[in-house]
C-alpha cells in the first residue's frame, strides 16, 4: 500500500526564508506542506520557484501578516475555501482549504491571542469558536479530512517545556487548551500525541535566550485526522534539526505519513 507524507511548517516569512524552505523541501520530499505566516500579499508568493522544484500551490496571502498556502507534487489541487466561515468581516488570512490526492484539507493559522485578557483574545477565541463550528461539518460529512497547521495552543503539559511559565499566556489559558480538547473530542485524531503519547515533542523554539540549545519549547503545530484517516497513520514527527539552520523559522517542520489505497 502506497505512502502519502504530509507537512505543515510555519515558514514566518516565505520569501525571506525562501531558501530554508526550498532545501528544506529537497530534503524531506513531502507530497502535500501546508504552510502558515507567509507574510506576503498575493502576488508575491514565491508560485515558479515552487515549481521549478515541483510543487504546485494555492495560497491566500496578506501584507507583511498572516498568509497560509497548500502545496502539492500533484496537479490534482483543487481550492474549496479560503476563509473560515462564519464571520464575513474578518479580513485576515488565516486559512484555506482544498482537495487533494482524495483528501479535504484545512490548513491553519490560529490567532496568537496575546495579550490576555483583551480584544486579540476574544478574537483568538472567536475564530477558535467558528473553527469548531466548520470542523463538525467536515466530520458529519464523512469524508476524508486534515485540519492542519499552527493552532497555537500547547494542550497539555507536557507540550511546553516549563507550564508553571506560561499559565496566563494566550497559548495556555485554559479556556484555551478547553477549545482545543472540545475540538478534538467531535473525533479527530491529534497525530504527534497518538503516535507518540509520553514524548516531550515540540516544533517551536523562541529565538530568545538559546531556547532552541536549552531545547525550550513548545508544541503548537498540530495534526488532525478525520475518523476515516485515523487508522491509516504510520507515522508522525518533527524535523527539528531544521530549526538550528541559519536564518530558519522559530518553527520546525512537522509531519504524518498515511497507508493510501490506490
Amino acid at each position: 500500500m502506497p505512502t502519502i507524507k504530509i507537512a505543515t511548517y510555519n515558514v514566518n516569512g516565505v520569501n525571506g526564508r525562501l531558501p530554508v524552505l526550498l532545501r528544506w523541501l529537497e530534503e524531506a520530499q513531502p507530497d502535500i506542506v501546508c504552510l502558515q505566516e507567509l507574510k506576503a500579499p498575493q502576488e508575491k508568493f514565491p508560485e515558479q520557484a515552487l515549481l521549478d522544484i515541483g510543487y504546485h500551490a494555492i495560497w491566500h496571502g496578506q501584507k507583511s501578516w498572516n498568509g497560509v498556502a497548500i502545496l502539492s507534487r500533484s496537479k490534482d489541487i483543487r481550492e474549496l475555501r479560503r476563509t473560515l466561515p462564519g464571520d464575513d468581516e474578518d479580513t485576515h488570512s488565516r486559512y484555506i482549504e482544498a482537495f487533494v490526492n482524495g483528501i479535504v484539507i484545512g490548513c491553519l493559522y490560529l490567532p496568537n491571542g496575546n495579550p490576555a485578557p483583551g480584544p486579540k483574545f476574544d478574537y483568538k477565541l472567536a475564530w477558535f469558536k467558528r473553527l469548531t463550528a466548520h470542523a463538525a461539518d467536515l466530520i458529519e460529512a464523512d469524508m476524508p479530512v486534515l485540519l492542519v497547521g499552527d493552532y497555537n495552543v500547547m494542550p497539555t503539559e507536557l507540550d511546553v517545556y516549563k507550564p508553571e511559565s506560561w499559565t496566563e499566556d494566550a497559548l495556555f489559558r485554559p479556556e484555551v487548551r478547553t477549545a482545543f480538547m472540545k475540538l478534538v473530542k467531535q473525533g479527530w485524531t491529534d497525530a504527534i500525541r497518538t503516535l507518540h503519547p509520553e514524548e516531550r515533542i515540540y516544533t517551536f523554539w523562541d529565538y530568545f535566550r538559546n531556547a532552541y540549545g536549552r531545547n525550550a519549547g513548545l508544541r503548537i503545530d498540530h495534526f488532525l485526522l478525520s475518523p476515516e484517516l485515523a487508522p491509516k497513520l504510520k507515522k508522525a514527527g518533527v524535523d527539528k534539526h531544521v530549526r538550528g539552520w541559519e536564518k530558519s523559522s522559530d518553527h520546525a517542520p512537522v509531519w504524518i505519513e498515511l497507508k493510501i489505497s490506490k
